[in-house]
C-alpha cells in the first residue's frame, strides 16, 4: 500500500473517531477514559481490518482486442469490474436498464482510464423482449464475444412480476440472464477461448433447492427464500452449461462476491435509514467489502490463466470453494435447464 493510499484510508477511522468523541463531549459523556477508549476501539478496528484484508486478484493480463460485455455496470461492483477490464485494453459493453446512469458511469470511465472503447447499450432483464433486442443489436454489429459477465441483479424485494410475468428475483437474476446468455453463445463459441462468469451469492446455502412446484412462489413468497433461489439457479446454470458447452473452449464460473457495501439491498428499508446510514457507517467500513474489493473475485475468474481450462466451478475470494449440496444436484441442474429453455421459449407462461 502506498503512502498517500494509506492516508486516504487512515482518514475514515480518523474522521469516524472525531465525530464519536465529539459526539461524546456535546452529550457530557467525554472523559480522558472515552477519548482513549474510542481511539483504541476506531484505531484498532482500522488497523485489524487492513491486517486481515480481502483477496486481490494481481494478474497484469491484458484485453487488447477483446471484446467483454457486462450487465448492470453502472455502479457496484459492476462499474468497478468494467473499470478494470478497460484499464486493461478491452472494449466494454455496458449493458444496463437506465441509460442515464449507464452513459455517466462509462464517462466517468473514460475519464479515469483515459479509454473510448466503452459503449453503452439498452438492457432490460426483467423482459425478454429487451433481452432479446439486446442480443440481435449486439450480433449484428459486433464480430466477438470473449467474456460474458452476468453481473445484474435484484435482491430481496417485495412480491413483483417482470414484464414476462415471473417473479422478478428469479426472473431477472436467473432467467434473464439465461435467455441472454443461451442468445450469445453462438458469439462465444466463435470467439474461443471465451468465459462465461456468474455473480451469484453465498445466500445459495440458505435454499434447500429450487421449488420446482411453486417456481414462481405463486403459492406462497418470502423475499430471502426467494433470493436464495435466485442465487441457487445462478450457480446451477453454471453447472449445467459448463456440461454442454464441453469441447467447445467456453468455461463458465459462478462465484461469491463477499458482503460488499452497494445499492444491492436498496429494498431492505432499514438499511438507507439516514439515522442507521450515519450510525452504522463504522461498521460499514470495517466489515463490508468495498465495490472494489467485491469485483476481485470477477475479476479472477475473467481473467486468471490457470483456470482457462477448468468450467464449471464456484468460487469466493478469489479461490474455488465448494457449493451448497443442492448445488451439486446434477438432477436439478438439468431440470431447471429444461424448465427455463420451456420459459424463455414462451412454452411455459405465468
Amino acid at each position: 500500500m502506498s503512502f498517500i493510499t494509506f492516508l486516504k484510508k487512515l482518514s475514515v477511522p480518523v474522521i469516524t473517531g472525531g465525530f464519536m468523541i465529539a459526539g461524546t463531549t456535546a452529550l457530557g459523556l467525554c472523559t480522558v477514559y472515552t477519548d482513549t477508549a474510542i481511539v483504541a476501539l476506531v484505531g484498532g478496528g482500522f488497523l485489524v481490518r487492513e491486517l486481515i484484508g480481502y483477496a486481490k486478484y494481481n494478474g497484469k493480463e491484458k484485453l487488447n482486442g477483446k471484446t467483454i460485455v457486462i450487465t448492470g455496470c453502472n455502479t457496484g461492483i459492476g462499474f468497478e469490474t468494467a473499470k478494470d477490464l478497460a484499464f486493461r485494453g478491452g472494449r466494454i459493453i455496458m449493458a444496463c436498464r437506465d441509460m442515464a446512469r449507464c452513459e455517466a458511469a462509462a464517462q466517468n470511465i473514460k475519464d479515469t482510464v483515459d479509454s473510448n472503447n466503452i459503449v453503452c447499450k439498452k438492457l432490460d432483464l426483467s423482459s425478454f423482449e429487451s433481452i432479446r433486442a439486446f442480443c440481435d443489436d449486439f450480433n449484428r454489429t459486433e464480430s466477438r464475444l470473449d467474456i460474458l459477465i452476468n453481473n445484474a441483479g435484484v435482491m430481496m424485494c417485495p412480491k413483483m412480476l417482470t414484464k414476462d410475468g415471473l417473479e422478478m428475483q428469479l426472473g431477472t437474476n436467473h432467467f434473464g440472464h439465461f435467455l441472454l446468455t443461451n442468445l450469445l453463445l453462438d458469439k462465444l463459441k466463435a470467439s474461443s477461448p471465451s468465459r462465461i462468469v456468474v455473480v451469484s451469492s453465498r445466500a445459495h446455502l440458505r435454499s434447500k433447492g429450487i421449488n420446482f412446484d411453486d417456481i414462481n412462489s405463486d403459492n406462497s413468497y418470502d423475499k430471502m427464500k426467494a433470493y436464495a433461489q435466485s442465487k441457487l439457479a445462478n450457480v446451477l446454470h453454471v453447472k449445467e452449461l459448463a456440461k454442454r458447452l464441453e469441447g467447445t473452449g467456453v468455461t463458465a464460473y459462478s462465484l461469491h462476491p463477499g458482503v460488499v457495501d452497494t445499492e444491492l439491498p436498496r429494498h431492505i428499508g432499514v438499511f438507507y435509514n439516514p439515522i442507521v446510514l450515519f450510525l452504522a457507517a463504522p461498521f460499514r467500513y470495517f466489515l463490508f467489502k468495498t465495490a472494489s474489493e467485491g469485483a476481485q473475485t470477477t475479476l479472477a475468474c475473467a481473467l486468471n490463466p490457470a483456470w482457462e481450462t477448468v468450467t464449471g466451478k464456484y468460487y469466493s475470494d478469489c479461490k474455488e470453494k465448494e457449493p451448497s449440496a443442492p448445488a451439486q444436484d446434477v438432477d436439478a441442474a438439468k431440470h431447471l435447464w429444461d424448465v427455463s429453455m420451456e420459459i424463455t421459449e414462451g412454452k411455459r407462461t405465468f
